[in-house]
């Protein structure tokens, strides 16, 4: 079950449909002779084949089938094509009437299996097939009692279990059971079955519809011991099924302290309601026996939580035993009073039941992300669901081992929670840091899951999943604040290295530090090398200067001189001492900048402005960086790499003063595909590139696009500009005012970006050490005090577009901050 021999998006797939040229077939299927669907075949990688010899109205309503298939199957990586035999070419395939009626799996050159096309009778029927097929290892087919009792006991202290019943295969019901397998099957073992006399052994007499069981058996360790069992109430749609499972890798059972009212869980997010058991110090293990057994009841149903009314700050009536809290945003808490387990879950599942009922009466118009939190994070996790995760490169702490082992080493601490995309996804990018990592750095990377060990996780004031932290001996950890991709966590670590500025101690290890060689193997993950320039009587000015490094460490390379002969870089750089030295490695440049009556925010705040690119690419990674400047962007759209000439104009322009109102930028729509979209939304249809345009975001949401009829030439572009700013061309659209926001706020990924923009983060103490230095410290427990410095000032404060002069048509000024582009 945990590895399979056929990894889908390792391998790869193809779903070819090969068959003669029928008008009525739509176009999204691409379309191939046997000559070059053969050639194209690689080993290892699949597809499915369908020949027809000459035109036959037969194939028109599979063909209808398969196109509705495209864009389901495409979600999973399987292409779908058809090819037309031709008489020019010969094919086995391309032969007997009879064979006509059969499509035929391949993996490269070599047959796996043949369908019959008639059990390939609409799109759920094909979707289900060719993920039962793939799917060999993952879903298990059992006919009997005695197959599903070896499986639970073969699985049972190592994993659980997902078992489903549908009326035959092919149907709806078939294809969700299949497309949830594609996602968790390398966590659960999926059993299957169509047999009724199974389904009536385990003690369910309804066969008209499908079921769908979840074996808790990996707590199972007695092998005499059954292992529970719990039932999917709802219909069995893939969404549902999702649902399902989110619950059952949730934790049974949450203590918690805080106001109901302000406690999330994922049963809130899945549209399920909490009910909270009130306990007190007196009664606290009777209660936790008790709201186990009603979390074990209720699983799936609702979420299940200790409220310890001895520690709570919030006042609950001295009456109520129990608070019952709806899944609805804004509807308030009821306090009960209730006797008995019986009569508990009667409410819940009383309410639960007319919440569905009114889901079912809005389905129509409801928003689909309503309830469930549909992003492309967790779409990240099933596709790479597959992918084999090497581990063992990290190590897991428990509560028993946490202490110990980030005493003995620098560690580097990863606290997810196992059932949350988020996590998982960052998970694979951690993997892959330590891969990056494996026998280079000395620092040790190790992982909590907070699902397994909450109290750990409080005790290092873990709040939200997931969160990474450096611990090293001596010091209060330190909290990363950047993106969640390797490369990001990678850089940080490696800047790391160096704490604070580095304190340089002659004029040639400056002269090194600045041309990169004194850390040449750190210039690849900044491109400015930061040195501040001091007489050694300027105590407060380094002081100041000191806390900035320390606020940007593991951002940005940072270095203090301040010996006797400083004047000697001061004169060579024409410096103003106190000043900056920033060193642009890539240009090969070092300028100066005075730092007189310079406090550390606005050293911060100087450092951060010269790490921006003049002329940068957008990706989604940095754009939240540049939207925070509060201009108005100037884009080139080009579909590749920008000419030359184009870049040269701009930079000119930039060079030249006239577009210090903006904020001039390039998409490259081969790296940043999201580009496509973004231009469709302002012309309807896809212009032609390359495309310049400005977007307003922050003060009106208009934009501009330059005439695709001229040269992107330094002269016709300050003309356009220019009568934008005596308001003499007209918009091509007008963006909605509205945010654009995550739909639920669990989830607030602009946020989160939002912060790694303007938050670095930092430790209270202000020495400086190099790499090398050594200093002794007593081994003592580590409890997190780590601090992330709230922003000190408002993040570039630029001047916005004087709008009577740019827009004249824009009075009424919008709120248009976190917008899409």
């Amino acid at each position: 079950m945990m590895s399979s021999s056929f990894n889908i998006f390792r391998v790869g797939i193809s779903f070819v449909i090969m068959c003669i040229f029928y008008k009525s077939a739509v176009d999204s299927l691409s379309e191939l002779s046997p000559q070059k669907y053969f050639s194209t075949l690689q080993p290892g990688k699949a597809s499915l084949a369908y020949f027809c010899q000459a035109d036959s109205p037969r194939t028109s309503i599979f063909l209808e089938e398969l196109n509705e298939a495209v864009t389901p199957l495409q979600d999973y990586g399987i292409s779908v094509a058809k090819v037309n035999c031709v008489k020019e070419e010969t094919s086995r395939y391309c032969g007997k009437e009879k064979d006509l009626m059969k499509a035929y799996l391949f993996r490269g050159n070599i047959l796996l299996r043949e369908f019959p096309t008639d059990v390939l009778f609409d799109v759920n029927a094909i979707v289900a097939h060719v993920l039962f097929a793939l799917l060999f290892n993952e879903v298990k087919y059992i006919t009997t009692l005695e197959d599903l009792q070896n499986i639970e006991n073969a699985l049972k202290g190592k994993a659980n279990i997902a078992f489903a019943y549908v009326r035959a295969i092919g149907t709806p019901e078939h294809r969700a059971v299949m497309e949830a397998a594609f996602v968790y099957g390398t966590t659960y073992q999926f059993v299957l079955t169509t047999e009724t006399a199974l389904l009536e052994s385990i003690g369910n007499e309804d066969i008209e519809n499908a079921h769908l069981y979840f074996f808790h058996c990996k707590q199972v360790l007695d092998l005499t011991l059954q292992c529970r069992r719990t039932l999917m109430e709802q219909p069995l749609t893939t969404l549902n099924i999702h649902q399902f499972i989110k619950t059952m890798e949730a934790p049974l059972l949450t203590e918690v302290t805080e106001d109901p009212q302000q406690v999330s869980t994922i049963h809130l997010q899945l549209g399920l309601p909490l009910v909270f058991i009130v306990s007190q110090q007196a009664t606290y293990e009777a209660d936790r026996r008790t709201a186990e057994w009603v979390a074990w009841r209720l699983l799936g149903k609702a979420g299940v939580l200790l409220l310890l009314r001895d520690s709570l700050e919030v006042d609950i009536p001295q009456h109520a035993n129990v608070v019952f809290r709806r899944a609805e945003e804004g509807v308030p808490a009821e306090f009960l009073v209730l006797d008995d387990i019986d009569s508990l879950i009667s409410h819940v599942e009383s309410n639960v039941h007319v919440e569905e009922i009114q889901e079912d009466e809005d389905e129509d118009t409801k928003s689909p992300n309503m309830d469930v939190q549909d992003d492309e994070v967790a779409e990240t996790v099933y596709r790479d669901r597959k992918r084999p995760l090497p581990l063992e490169l990290t190590v897991e702490l428990t509560e028993e081992t946490f202490n110990t082992t980030v005493v003995a080493s620098d560690s580097i601490v990863l606290f997810y929670a196992g059932w949350q995309a988020v996590s998982m996804a960052f998970l694979q990018s951690y993997i892959d840091l330590a891969i990056k990592l494996k026998g280079t750095s000395t620092m040790l990377l190790t992982r909590v899951n907070c699902a397994d060990w909450s109290d750990l996780c409080t005790k290092q004031n873990v709040t939200e999943f997931p969160v990474v932290k450096m611990y090293k001996e001596g010091k209060n950890p330190v909290s990363y604040a950047g993106m969640l991709g390797t490369e990001d966590l990678l850089k940080f670590i490696q800047l790391s290295r160096i704490s604070c500025p580095v304190n340089i101690t002659s004029v040639q290890e400056a002269e090194e530090y600045l041309s990169g060689e004194l850390y040449k193997d750190l210039i690849s993950y900044s491109s400015v090398s930061v040195l501040g320039l001091f007489s050694p009587n300027m105590t407060t000015a380094k002081e100041d200067f000191t806390e900035a490094g320390n606020y940007l460490k593991g951002y940005v390379i940072t270095g203090i001189y301040s010996e006797e002969d400083v004047l000697i870089l001061s004169d060579k750089y024409a410096a103003t001492l106190p000043a900056l030295l920033l060193s642009r490695h890539k240009e090969g440049k070092i300028e100066s900048i005075p730092l007189a009556n310079s406090h550390a925010q606005d050293i911060i705040q100087i450092i951060t402005n010269a790490l921006l690119e003049t002329f940068p690419e957008i990706t989604v990674e940095n754009l939240p960086i540049y939207l925070r400047l509060q201009k108005p962007l100037l884009i080139l759209f080009s579909d590749g790499s920008i000419n030359p000439q184009y870049k040269k104009a701009i930079l000119m322009l930039v060079k030249e003063k006239h577009l210090d109102s903006l904020t001039p930028c390039w998409l490259n729509l081969k790296n940043t595909p999201v580009g496509r979209g973004i231009l469709q939304s302002y012309f309807d249809t896809m212009p032609p590139l390359p495309l310049l345009v400005v977007v307003n975001l922050h003060s009106g949401g208009q934009v501009f696009a330059f005439p695709s009829d001229q040269p992107i030439t330094e002269q016709n572009l300050l003309l356009w500009l220019k009568k934008l700013e005596a308001g003499l061309e007209n918009h091509i659209t007008i963006l909605p005012a509205q945010e654009w926001k995550p739909p639920l706020p669990a989830y607030d990924f602009l946020s989160m970006m939002d912060a790694a923009a303007s938050q670095h983060p930092t430790r209270k103490d202000p020495e400086c050490t190099k790499e090398t230095d050594v200093q002794e410290n007593d081994k003592k427990q580590h409890e997190d005090k780590s601090a992330i410095i709230k922003e000190p000032i408002e993040t570039l404060r630029i001047k916005h577009w004087n709008r009577s002069n740019w827009f004249k048509e824009g009075e009424k000024s919008f709120r248009h901050d976190n917008k899409e582009l």
